[in-house]
């Protein structure tokens, strides 16, 4: 039975948290990796994975796309009003 620690999602996934996250085989993502066909990196010579890169790759794979972050110019800002 996997303790608390192997249960949470880590920021940065081996081979194998990770195709447990996306629901494949470790054969298959390291397939994919190798590939470059899902966002990985390797540290030494291991694939790690991370899980906000993963999303976002998923977020694209399936249509989906992110709303792009709004930004709000200093000029069209009212002025504060000043304490009386």
């Amino acid at each position: 039975m996997p303790n608390a620690a192997e249960i949470a999602i880590r920021e940065v996934m081996d081979i194998r948290q990770a195709a447990g996250y996306l629901g494949i085989s470790s054969d298959t993502l390291y397939r994919y990796a190798s590939e470059g066909f899902v966002p990985a990196f390797k540290l030494g010579n291991r694939w790690r994975f991370k899980k906000t890169l993963l999303d976002t790759w998923m977020d694209r794979q399936s249509g989906i796309v992110a709303p792009e972050p709004v930004t709000v110019k200093a000029e069209s800002k009212k002025p504060a009003r000043s304490a009386k």
